[in-house]
């Protein structure tokens, strides 16, 4: 299928959103409930899967679904047509506090892997499939990282992650060892193993968990600073647990909820 070519803007620091022009004719594919706002002339239309298989009949359009669904993703996506004679614009927000990573898949050599709930939005044609890494060890012990995401086309892809993003060019048979949920995406060129932390004092009381990711070049990898589950548990560590509001940063504490009227 043939790709649109997209012209885009990302807006934002800490809480980013993707602003794409599309021409005449053009279309977007986006992650249910990322878009933001459109400008009229655009048409919504909600597709099962990634909206590859529109012409390939009923199983191929539920095989694209099923790729999602085995992902934890949405069996939906929704497909934004600019069916207007001049240029429109759409923009697609990120679901929490993180970068947005702009990705040519066709300098990046048609392919990327990237962890399952990445993908934001695409250009109309870019496939989103699954891949399963093929050790034992890290379908054991690889969690997150043992099902991807897989972005296939010569089109404009765009992921997004926690934090602040490096990008990391590995050589041949140079090696990178990384927390198993600050990985983000990599091409496939880059072999991916999970490789225990080596010691039981660190893996109990380190505070790292028990494996790491153990990734081996030719390729690229990006890499996160703030997965969104190391966000979600401070978060949720932090939340009063039985009710009323949390005295974290008081000096008073309940005698400063007295002094203040709330007791």
């Amino acid at each position: 299928m043939a790709m649109d070519i997209i012209d885009y803007k990302i807006i934002g620091s800490e809480m980013q959103l993707v602003e794409c022009e599309l021409d005449p004719g053009e279309a977007m594919v986006g992650e249910a409930g990322s878009m933001m706002y459109m400008d009229p002339g655009i048409e919504m239309d909600t597709v099962f899967g990634d909206g590859s298989h529109q012409n390939s009949g009923f199983f191929g359009k539920i095989l694209g679904a099923g790729k999602r669904l085995i992902t934890g993703e949405s069996l939906f996506t929704t497909v934004y047509l600019n069916k207007d004679n001049t240029k429109r614009k759409v923009a697609f927000a990120a679901p929490y506090p993180g970068k947005i990573i702009p990705m040519d898949l066709q300098n990046l050599g048609g392919t990327v892997l990237c962890q399952k709930d990445a993908f934001l939005c695409a250009a109309k044609g870019v496939q989103l499939g699954i891949a399963f890494q093929q050790k034992m060890t890290t379908g054991f012990f690889g969690g997150e990282g043992f099902i991807m995401q897989k972005l296939e086309g010569d089109g404009l892809a765009f992921v997004h992650a926690g934090g602040t993003i490096i990008k990391r060019e590995l050589q041949t048979g140079e090696t990178l060892r990384v927390d198993t949920g600050c990985l983000v995406a990599l091409t496939p060129t880059v072999s991916f193993d999970i490789q225990f932390v080596g010691k039981i004092k660190t893996a109990l009381f380190g505070g790292e968990g028990l494996f790491f990711a153990a990734l081996r070049g030719p390729g690229t990898v990006w890499l996160q600073s703030l997965p969104f589950s190391r966000l979600a548990s401070r978060v949720f560590a932090a939340a009063p647990q039985r009710g009323g509001r949390s005295e974290e940063g008081s000096l008073l504490g309940g005698l400063g909820n007295l002094l203040d009227g709330d007791e």
